[in-house]
């Protein structure tokens, strides 16, 4: 059990340090200064979706890495 928090944590933090730096690049560079509210929304939406499919992403590819090399 604590071997199964410790990965988690640790996928957490790799997935959100690597969403934090996905997501200011799409707001920087990407959607740099937004016209309106909406475009404004549409940006950080989709920044948000790809964040948390990385971060998902991640997390499942750490868990899955571990136990091959653990069985």
């Amino acid at each position: 059990m604590g071997f199964v928090l410790k990965e988690s944590i640790l996928a957490g933090i790799i997935g959100g340090i690597i969403a934090a730096i996905l997501a200011f690049c799409a707001n920087q560079f990407l959607v740099p200064f937004p016209q309106t509210i909406l475009d404004n929304s549409l940006g950080n939406g989709i920044s948000g979706f790809v964040s948390g499919l990385l971060s998902g992403f991640i997390g499942v590819y750490l868990v899955l890495r571990k136990t091959a090399k653990n069985p």
